[in-house]
This record gives C-alpha cells, sequence and structure tokens, in this order.
C-alpha cells in the first residue's frame, strides 16, 4: 500500500495560500481520477485508490493493480507527521511506499522537483514527518512556491499567489499530478529525468 500525502493547512482561511500547494497537487489528482476525500482516518482526510501501471505488459485482466491512499493532515502544517504516523500504524504502511507532497520556498514558481531522500530543508511540515517516521528515506515531491525578500518566511507562506504567479503554481500542480503516477509505479528516476528543473 503506498501512502501519498500532500501537505497543507486545513480550513477555507487557507486553502489558496503557498503553503497548501501539496494539498492542491492531491486535490487535482483525486479530481482527475474520481477519488475525493470523503473518509476521515488517523486525522486526515483521505481516498482509497488502485493504480494499474500502462506497461504492464500482463494478460488481459491478470494486471497487477498497485493500491494507495490519498492523504491530506488536518494536523496543521507544523504536526503533519502525528497524522503521517497514525496512518502508517493503521494501514500498515512502510517507510519506502511514502510520498509526501509539499511547497519549497527555494524553487521558483510551478518548478518540480522530485528527491529520494532529504533534510527538511527548512520545511515545518517535512521536519515533523521526519521526527515521526524516523528518517529522511522517502520520497518527496516539491512545488516551487518562490520567496519574498520583503516577507518573513511565516507570512510569507500563508499568502496567496499573485495573479501572474497563479498561471505558473498552476502548471506546476498539473505536473506534479502527471508525475504521481511514475512515483506509484516505482519509476522513480524517470519521474526526476522527466519533470524535475522543467
Amino acid at each position: 500500500m503506498k501512502l501519498v500525502v500532500g501537505l497543507g493547512n486545513p480550513g477555507p482561511n487557507y486553502e489558496a495560500t503557498r503553503h497548501n500547494v501539496g494539498f492542491w497537487v492531491i486535490d487535482a489528482f483525486s479530481a482527475r481520477h474520481g477519488l475525493p476525500l470523503l473518509e476521515k482516518r488517523g486525522h486526515s482526510r483521505i481516498s482509497r485508490g488502485s493504480w494499474v501501471p500502462s506497461s504492464s505488459g500482463g494478460p488481459s485482466g491478470d494486471t497487477p493493480k498497485i493500491d494507495f491512499l490519498l492523504a491530506q493532515p488536518e494536523t496543521f502544517m507544523n504536526r503533519s507527521g502525528q497524522a503521517v504516523r497514525r496512518l502508517f500504524s493503521e494501514f500498515k504502511i512502510q517507510l519506502a511506499d511514502l510520498i509526501v507532497i509539499c511547497d519549497d520556498l527555494d524553487m521558483e514558481c510551478g518548478r518540480v522537483r522530485i528527491r529520494m531522500k532529504g533534510s527538511a530543508g527548512g520545511h515545518r511540515g517535512v521536519a515533523s514527518i521526519i521526527e515521526a517516521v524516523g528518517s529522511q528515506q522517502f520520497v518527496r515531491m516539491k512545488i516551487g512556491i518562490g520567496r519574498s525578500p520583503h516577507q518573513a518566511v511565516s507570512d510569507y507562506v500563508l499568502t496567496p499567489f499573485s495573479k501572474e504567479e497563479r498561471s505558473l503554481i498552476l502548471e506546476g500542480v498539473e505536473r506534479g499530478v502527471a508525475a504521481l503516477p511514475l512515483l506509484l509505479e516505482g519509476k522513480f528516476t524517470e519521474a526526476m529525468n522527466q519533470y524535475n528543473n522543467k
């Protein structure tokens, strides 16, 4: 079972903010594939799905499916790890099957970068997950939100995108949605080659 966690803050006051881009990717993927997040489990809103790899090549009707959960924590960003820990326990998730989607201040707006491991890089939601699972060895998809020299980070991430930025971030979300099936299939190098630095 794969677990795909989009990071953000719950509630209408945060929906349009930069820090919620991880939620945006989950929402867009769930809408495209008819997987609304209607179930509440482990401090998260979740949806369950199965992905059929396009290149499986198996006999008709015998194609192996990849079961996965889409999740949006409702714990607020700084406590994302609590939600992930609960889902790990309830659904017997393995560390190798965790995919985290989050915003990134140090990338241009709309850029996508997939990494196999690494530090939190100052992202408190990722830091909370690292602490909860006891490792940095999990896949993450980062969506660039840019950085402002005129605002404190804590304020900037809770602001909405400008009109000019919105088209860029929506393009980034679309690339994230397109990359996610490759991550579900474990095709990490292909995903990085295809979507990183674009």
